[in-house]
């Protein structure tokens, strides 16, 4: 195991942690320079659209050192692990960083240090790993090398010497890099050699083999044929094939003690395999490796087909999409309005909107979203208690108690001259302003806390906007607190629409109702006949506005004539209008749908 390395990349999104992957795997030869492509371990359609990781991928490298103090030539194997950047993954990133001995910690040299780098840094730091400094993007003409060197300096209480510039666009500084990992990286240790025993930090789903689960070896050996065991979930299998990631799978014999490969398992039910449980021997008695917790929802929303035709559909893709991402969890629920539909819990809004997307294409379902919503603890007035995580079964205010809430605890970065737009913009959302200080050259750090639902309401876009684009931002839930919240309903032609319900602040229910009837009314299709949208809550209508029915003519291909006969046809027109409100259903389409769940 002496000649074993494995770490992972950490970074903020678009610090360019992909790009440098791509060019170890091209100095390495572990990928062909004819097979090179950009982004060449992001392999969904999104994260290449995006330009972002979504899901973690793990690759075995070769890598042959002749530095002084190695004898010649000697061949290392470097485990990498590419994780997600964005906050929403960090629970996956947290038990990748287990699997590992050592992370590059990589800063973009134009962006700096990120909220983001904090909580990664911390994740990493905890984990007990080898932090190595890495300064990216060093070719940029807007690189501020000396400035982000301080950053790092400070907040790492490292030497600048210890810092390695590289560019993953142009390879400059990789090879020094990889000879660093070699040197500073710690080689894994065993500590059973009788007993196989692994972590999994990861799995995909293979409609042929099954699960396929990513993990990492910490005891004995594993080959095809053993008998294995989820030790959380207490499923049994066998090993269908084991191997390596490089990155396309690789039979191997064995992956033993200290190396990262994955293992077919063949299982093909959703729900069993999860990130953190621990695999390992059927005689093996000890107890599954520390650290395991299920990943919570943080963000609710409801999903509807557009046809109820397709409601079987939608819940085979929800189990299909369970069997690579456990991460998210789905009840059914049904709506007088939608119809069958699934209440879903994600990990963040990114995570919602990936779910979604990935359902539409890869099951080319027609989808209705309601708008995301957070879970409540109501405590009713007699005594009893209950979770509500879908804002059309809010209850009515005479029947509540008191309303309790999850807070976050967050961490901004911006440039000192965008302080006071900040802090007007945690006043707006409800915040609580906590420490500043200064953060390297040119760079303030402000830490608040702020309840989950004005998180959701549009924070990140509006922070992007009031900082220009330079603020960035991390959060993790910390506590749960007393809310004084209540229900608005959307109402279009006197009929409620439970996929617009939403739970708000007392003292925002004036502009909410205000912003959400203009814009519904800008947004929604004209019908043929008149209609009224309005906002209720507090057992009132708050905004109200109606929107015009379609005209025409029913005169126009008339010529000549008495008066009379016109007269007769725009009164038979108007009492069928009439009729039509009376009876008429408003059809909205599912765009209307998704633009009001995007704000601005």
């Amino acid at each position: 195991m002496n000649n074993i390395r494995n770490f992972s990349i950490i970074a903020h999104i678009d610090h360019g942690k992909s790009t440098l992957a791509d060019r170890m795997l091209e100095l390495t030869g572990t990928i062909e320079k004819r097979d090179m492509r950009d982004q060449v371990l992001d392999s969904m359609e999104l994260e290449r659209e995006r330009g972002i990781t979504i899901k973690m991928q793990p690759v075995r490298m070769l890598w042959h050192s002749n530095r002084p103090e190695r004898s010649e030539g000697q061949e290392y194997i470097l485990n990498l692990i590419d994780t997600p950047g964005h906050i929403d993954f960090s629970y996956e990133v947290s038990r990748a960083l287990r699997a590992v001995e050592g992370s590059i910690l990589l800063v973009d040299a134009t962006q700096g240090v990120q909220a983001q780098t904090l909580t990664t840094l911390e994740m990493a730091e905890s984990a007990g790993l080898k932090i190595i400094p890495v300064i990216s993007k060093i070719d940029s003409p807007l690189a501020r090398i000396e400035e982000v060197s301080d950053e790092i300096v400070k907040l790492l209480k490292v030497n600048r010497e210890d810092i390695v510039l590289v560019s993953g666009k142009t390879g400059e500084g990789v090879s020094e890099l990889l000879s660093e990992i070699v040197r500073r990286v710690p080689a894994p240790k065993q500590t059973n050699e009788n007993s196989f025993g692994s972590l999994v930090f990861d799995f995909n789903y293979s409609n042929h083999r099954g699960v396929i689960v990513f993990v990492r070896v910490f005891n004995g050996a594993v080959k095809k044929g053993d008998r294995l065991r989820f030790k959380v979930a207490g499923k049994e299998f066998q090993a269908l094939e084991v191997g390596f990631l490089a990155p396309a799978e690789k039979e191997a014999r064995q992956i033993s003690s200290g190396e990262i490969g994955y293992i077919v398992t063949g299982i093909k039910e959703p729900g069993i395999a999860s990130v953190g449980d621990t695999v390992a021997s059927l005689l093996d008695s000890s107890e599954p490796l520390s650290g395991y917790e299920k990943s919570r929802p943080v963000v609710w929303a409801s999903i509807y087909p557009e046809s109820q035709d397709d409601f079987t559909h939608l819940r085979q893709a929800l189990l299909k999409l369970r069997l690579s991402d456990s991460a998210f969890s789905f009840e059914e629920e049904s709506s007088g309005v939608l119809g069958r539909g699934f209440r879903v819990g994600f990990l963040g809004m990114l995570h919602l909107e990936i779910i979604t997307e990935r359902l539409r294409r890869e099951f080319n379902l027609p989808l209705v979203i309601t708008l995301p919503s957070i879970t409540y603890r109501i405590v009713y007035k007699d005594g009893s208690e209950g979770n509500v995580y879908t804002p059309s079964f809010f209850p009515e205010d005479y029947l509540i108690n008191s309303v309790w809430e999850p807070w976050v605890k967050a961490t901004i970065i911006i440039p000192p001259v965008f302080i006071s737009r900040v802090i007007q913009l945690l006043y707006e959302f409800e915040a609580e302003l906590g420490e500043t200080k200064d953060f390297g050259k040119g760079r303030t750090s402000l830490t608040f806390e702020m309840s989950l639902r004005e998180l959701m309401r549009g924070f990140f876009d509006k922070l992007k906007s009031v900082t220009s684009g330079f603020g960035s931002v991390s959060y993790s839930i910390s506590s749960e607190r007393l809310a004084d919240v209540t229900r608005l309903d959307i109402l279009i032609a006197d009929e409620v629409v439970p996929a617009f319900a939403k739970v708000i602040s007392r003292r925002q229910i004036e502009t909410e109702s205000e912003l959400d009837v203009d814009k519904l009314a800008n947004v929604l299709p004209r019908q043929m006949f008149t209609l009224k949208i309005q906002a209720r809550a507090l057992g009132r209508i708050i905004a109200s506005r109606t929107l015009s029915g379609m005209k025409k003519d029913v005169t126009q291909h008339m010529y000549g004539g008495d008066i009379t006969r016109k007269m007769k046809l725009r009164e038979k027109q108007k009492k069928g209008k009439k009729k039509m409100k009376e009876r008429g259903k408003v059809n909205i389409p599912q765009d209307v749908f998704l633009k009001m769940i995007r704000r601005g």
